[in-house]
């Protein structure tokens, strides 16, 4: 197969999802399987449903439509805010989008009496990370504007935290959203079904024994599920499979270099070059065609004894302290953070395998 391609193991992403979501079923707390970083792969998509995921996250609705075309028909979440200039597209491919301008509003209002459906919105709140969210102290004044709203059906509240600022969703920020909660309740006399508490980053709170859930019924899941990690410190999850998902590189060029740039330097094609301090003499220099066109050079990493340079366009420049070094044609298989997946998966120059049991050799070049 094509080189260099991502190995995705369908199983073992199936496993995470079925095992995360029975451990929040136990909290009372539903699971929006986010497709995002997968480009919108109705292979995951089926693994994710499979595993008893209640809806589908996405961020594009490009995406939105792949999966419709490739047969989906599940609840799908449009988990950033629509752009004003899709909204028939919006209300015509998912089920429900997360808002939090009027205007926006509006228009999915006029585009699903247009179109004779229903559309289901999620007013996101803004706690802490200062990415999207209506302010607090605004949220009651726009559910009564929402409410007037022909063709809306007003779901429930969300947030998100972590992604922009880092700020971790603990006690106090998923108290306030539950307080939010029951105040628009209070305040309009109906019954919020949904309360999207945020991403991979609340499961250390959702899943800890001493976490009051209150009123939040979902997470929106991808990291967790696609990589097993914990975006807010990238450790494993315990239970989970850390290994799903593995990008594949060929080496192009294997050979003793020294160690220590020669000539006088300035930048490099992207900015500042590394500076290089090291004592006279040479190492293995190897070479996979692989770039900043591919992937994030700082969210992959090599398996020992390799250790990576850094990244051009197209050129991965690793160093070894094997005595012997990796062969020209050869393949090295790398591991991937949450920022490295999305950029291979969007690449036009990286393949996708997927791979539907663990008895299939997942690494075959």
């Amino acid at each position: 197969m094509s080189l260099p391609r991502l190995e995705i193991r369908l199983d073992l992403i199936r496993h995470n999802a079925e095992i995360l979501v029975g451990r929040l079923a136990q909290r009372g707390i539903e699971v929006c399987g986010v497709t995002k970083a997968t480009l919108g792969s109705a292979e995951v998509a089926r693994e994710l449903l499979a595993a008893g995921v209640t809806s589908l996250g996405e961020s594009r609705i490009d995406n939105v439509e792949h999966l419709r075309q490739r047969g989906i028909e599940a609840e799908i979440m449009l988990i950033r805010s629509p752009p004003m200039s899709q909204v028939d597209r919006v209300v015509a491919s998912t089920d429900v989008s997360l808002n939090t301008e009027l205007a926006v509003i509006e228009h999915l209002s006029a585009s699903a009496r247009r179109q004779q459906r229903n559309h289901a919105i999620i007013l996101m709140v803004e706690l802490g990370d200062l990415r999207e969210g209506i302010m607090p102290s605004d949220l009651l004044e726009v559910v009564e504007q929402v409410l007037d709203l022909p063709g809306i059906t007003l779901r429930g509240i969300g947030t998100n935290l972590a992604c922009q600022s880092g700020v971790i969703p603990d006690a106090s920020n998923m108290g306030q959203l539950t307080d939010l909660t029951e105040s628009v309740e209070a305040a309009f006399g109906l019954k919020l079904s949904v309360i999207s508490g945020g991403n991979s980053a609340n499961l250390g709170w959702a899943l800890s024994p001493e976490s009051s859930i209150g009123r939040v019924s979902q997470l929106r899941l991808g990291e967790a599920i696609l990589l097993g990690r914990n975006p807010t410190d990238r450790t494993g999850i315990d239970g989970l499979h850390t290994d799903a998902i593995a990008l594949l590189g060929e080496v192009i060029e294997s050979k003793d270099k020294p160690m220590v740039p020669a000539g006088t330097r300035g930048q490099s094609a992207f900015g500042a070059a590394k500076q290089t301090q090291g004592a006279d003499g040479t190492e293995e220099r190897i070479i996979v065609a692989l770039g900043r066109q591919d992937i994030d050079p700082e969210g992959i990493v090599a398996p020992l004894p390799l250790t990576s340079l850094g990244a051009s366009s197209d050129h991965l420049v690793l160093t070894s302290m094997a005595p012997k070094p990796a062969a020209v044609g050869s393949v090295i298989r790398f591991t991937l953070d949450y920022s490295a997946l999305l950029r291979a998966m969007t690449s036009p120059f990286v393949a996708r395998r997927f791979l539907q049991d663990s008895s299939t050799d997942p690494f075959m070049p």
